[in-house]
């Protein structure tokens, strides 16, 4: 791990310690092992670093998405490989997905810094709406609904539909984050989501009642 990798390191550790108001430049830098003068050769302010931070959650997404075999970015690209899964391959997808957002370190840290400072900080409300709500309704959205148009799923309110796929998972990831005893009865609960999903919403399943 290069400097400039270890100052964001060390950035979200002491944001999810102690909260983004309450670390300053110096903290980080004397975290790293270094004086604050270096710091600045790398990051020209604490907000620098946030932003890093959020790029660095991005990639490590980009890089998960790729290692599952779906894009995560581009919805119409993901569409095409969601509408022709089985359901087996769509919770076994759901499951690797959950884990990693529930036990990747720099995703948790960030998560829950996030959480914590969006009761003090507009800006980091904001952040936390957009990364946890907007995004991801938006995303999901666009993908639900190409595979609505596709045929293989069908609903006459795709933005109620997405909330009924979304919004059970962020809420068990929430009940892990606090309770991590009760990940295994989750990670049932989120399969049998799925499988409930599929069922409410399959043009394939509900041709064949």
């Amino acid at each position: 791990m290069n400097t400039k990798e270890r100052i964001i390191d060390e950035a979200l550790t002491l944001f999810s310690e102690k909260g983004y108001a309450n670390v300053y430049v110096a903290d980080i830098a004397e975290r790293v092992g270094i004086k604050a003068p270096s710091l600045y050769k790398h990051y020209k302010n604490k907000q620098a670093i946030f932003d890093a931070i959020i790029d660095g959650m991005k990639k490590r997404f980009l890089e998960q998405a790729g290692s599952l075999q779906i894009n995560g970015e581009d919805a119409s690209i993901d569409a095409e490989i969601y509408k022709n899964i089985s359901e087996e391959q769509l919770i076994e997808l759901g499951t690797k997905l959950f884990l990693y957002f529930l036990h990747d370190d720099y995703t948790r840290r960030f998560r829950k810094m996030l959480t914590i400072e969006q009761f003090h900080d507009k800006q980091l409300a904001d952040v936390y709406m957009k990364q946890y709500v907007d995004e991801p309704l938006s995303y999901q959205g666009m993908l639900l609904g190409m595979i609505v148009s596709s045929g293989v799923l069908q609903t006459d309110n795709v933005e109620i539909m997405t909330l009924h796929f979304y919004a059970p998972i962020y809420m068990l990831l929430t009940i892990c984050d606090r309770e991590p005893s009760r990940e295994e009865e989750s990670l049932k609960i989120l399969k049998e989501h799925i499988r409930q999903f599929n069922k409410l919403y399959s043009r394939k399943v509900k041709n064949n009642k």
